[in-house]
């Protein structure tokens, strides 16, 4: 096989598992070597087709004119080039007056609704009916319709709650259109309305000629970013002319009056010193490179994430690999590609915790083991975080306390003051640790969050909130699987899962409610049913610093009087209501949307009698 044909098959494997939403290479990578295709091979066909995707089961829908892919610049000469291309064509067909239009470049999974169904972009002459998205939740941005859209997940969203768990926001959206059969992460995602298909007419823009263009590239770029909280892939320039775009057409590959303009993240090149091996809250073990320490935008990396066991395989990196990493504003740099390989590949066959043997899920080790002291400390720092109100347990505190033995909550909640200087503590952060116990218990927390905090399997903040507006906390801790299946969004499986979940951790469940936490009620739906207010069934989002309480008070407030919250401003909003130091981006996507926007006065205003 030549450089060309392994170069070939390379893409293909790469593009097929990006796809899939499981990348093994960066975009940046990606796009890298096709760039070297193209050198090498101008005329490959790999170079003329639109790389394809795969739902299986899903029906094969012909699109009524070509979904293709898009040319790339990644430098103001290639912006040039392409700009004075379109120049040499206008003239050719006596046409003066170009303009051009900017939109973000969302990072998602494209696809065409035509009101009556969803497609996916496929192999560009064909997609996948994907029209059931809706059904899981999924928000379409303007209403139905609107035809070539991207879904995609908020990253505000996805930066908050889901980067820890997830390498790409591309990887959650591709898994919630494949899978019938959705993850706690998903769920939650769908019933924050944090998901959306946004069609590409409904995005913010900027227009303008030729010269503006290529000028203020930067300083658009910039004003556009500010107003998109979605993953971006750069820059879409395209004409707006149609009499030009029908003179230019398109190749087999991409329209030609249109590109995609992008920018490589900042890498560098360094040396692996070591991989430790990590134990999630689930058993997962993965891998984090620690590296010869190197300057990239502005920070001294040292660790690098390498995602799970099976890249370290595969790839064959060891001790004194040389890797590329990138980083394009995560906290920790990825591996983009392995410079130098290495046949000692060492991965552990056991648990680096607690010895025991590890098992194989996929791409992933597992330990198996639940009295594993790492997914132990883990589980309890999920508790105190989750909760949210109460200092002091980081983790090097819980694995201290683990160590000695106190390996529970239970455990950790009968601690006295005294308890805790046995367990090797200091006065003063005994007294402290003791004091945060307290607090915790008696600080007013929400119900659904205080059951999120448990860490049961398909029961993170989303599913709590909606299993608690239906069924007691108290009650839970005997409803059976047919009482949650029959509350939307709880599938069998999902149902089974919590119930097994709720079965396994009962007697730690009924000894915390024991300890008398100030708990606040979810109000239950039958309850809601006979509220009459002026915001009931009202989707409300609050943001910004409130002068009259807390805004975590005005949301209990609200959703005892029949409001649905939400996180952030969709479509179906009704109600922005802002309170001091609100983003102007914020406001504009009210705006924009459609969003009534009131004042924390004027809000307290409308429901002063109630």
């Amino acid at each position: 096989m030549d450089e060309i044909e392994k170069l070939v098959e390379d893409l293909r494997k790469y593009n097929e598992a990006y796809r899939e939403g499981e990348p093994i290479i960066t975009d940046a990578e990606y796009d890298e070597l096709v760039e070297k295709l193209r050198l090498l091979a101008p005329d490959n066909s790999f170079l003329q087709s639109v790389e394809p995707e795969k739902f299986e089961g899903k029906k094969e829908i012909k699109h009524p004119f070509p979904m293709l892919s898009t040319e790339k610049a990644y430098s103001k000469d290639d912006l040039l080039r392409f700009l004075n291309r379109i120049k040499k064509e206008s003239e050719k067909i006596g046409i003066e007056t170009i303009v051009f239009k900017i939109t973000p470049k969302l990072d998602g999974l494209a696809g065409r609704d035509d009101g009556t169904i969803l497609v996916t972009r496929g192999n560009g002459i064909a997609g996948y009916d994907i029209t059931n998205a809706f059904d899981k939740g999924i928000i379409p941005i303007g209403g139905r319709g609107l035809g070539l859209g991207e879904i995609v997940i908020l990253k505000s969203y996805f930066d908050e709650n889901l980067s820890e768990y997830f390498e790409h926001p591309r990887n959650m959206v591709v898994g919630i259109i494949a899978s019938d059969n959705l993850n706690e992460f998903a769920k939650e995602a769908l019933q924050n309305e944090a998901v959306h298909f946004v069609p590409y007419k409904k995005l913010p823009c900027w227009e303008g000629n030729s010269e503006e263009l290529i000028n203020k590239i930067e300083e658009i770029t910039e004003d556009i970013l500010k107003k998109t909280d979605y993953p971006l892939d750069g820059m879409i320039v395209e004409l707006t002319n149609e009499t030009l775009k029908k003179h230019l057409g398109a190749t087999a590959h991409h329209y030609r009056w249109q590109i995609a303009v992008k920018k490589k993240g900042d890498t560098a090149v360094t040396t692996v010193k070591k991989i430790k091996w990590q134990v999630g809250r689930t058993g997962n073990v993965t891998p984090v490179l620690e590296v010869t320490p190197t300057s990239l935008s502005g920070a001294t990396i040292k660790n690098v994430t390498a995602h799970h066991a099976g890249l370290i395989k595969e790839q064959h990196i060891g001790i004194g690999s040389e890797i590329e990493i990138i980083r394009s504003g995560e906290v920790i740099p990825k591996l983009i590609k392995v410079i130098t390989k290495t046949e000692d590949v060492k991965i552990p066959e056991l648990c680096p915790s607690c010895k025991s043997e590890l098992k194989w899920n996929n791409d992933f080790l597992k330990c198996l083991n639940i009295k594993c002291p790492s997914q132990i400390e883990q589980s309890i720092s999920h508790w105190f975080k989750t909760l949210g109100n109460a200092d002091w347990f980081g983790i090097k505190t819980i694995q201290k306390l683990v160590n000695q033995g106190f390996d529970s909550l239970e455990k950790i909640y009968d601690m006295k003051e005294d308890d805790f200087i046995k367990a090797g503590f200091g006065p003063g952060q005994s007294k402290n640790l003791f004091e945060a116990i307290n607090i915790s218990k008696n600080k007013m927390i929400e119900d659904w969050r205080f059951l999120a905090a448990f860490g049961i399997s398909n029961l993170g903040k989303g599913e709590s909130k909606r299993l608690l507006s239906y069924i007691k906390l108290e009650d839970i801790l005997s409803a059976k699987i047919e009482d949650i299946q029959e509350i939307k969004h709880f599938g069998t499986i999902t149902s089974q899962s919590i119930v097994a979940g709720i079965l396994s951790l009962k007697p730690t469940i009924l000894y915390m409610l024991n300890l008398g936490f100030n708990l606040e009620r979810t109000p239950l739906i039958s309850e809601i049913s006979n509220i009459e207010s002026p915001i009931k069934g009202k989707k409300i989002v609050f943001t910004g610093k409130m002068a009259h309480g807390t805004r975590e008070e005005m949301q209990n407030q609200a959703s005892k009087l029949g409001a649905i919250l939400q996180t952030s401003v969709t479509s179906k909003t009704d109600f922005l209501v802002c309170g001091e130091n609100v983003g102007a981006s914020k406001i504009d996507k009210a705006k924009k949307a459609g969003v009534k926007i009131v004042s924390e006065l004027d809000y307290h205003e409308i429901i002063k009698n109630f």
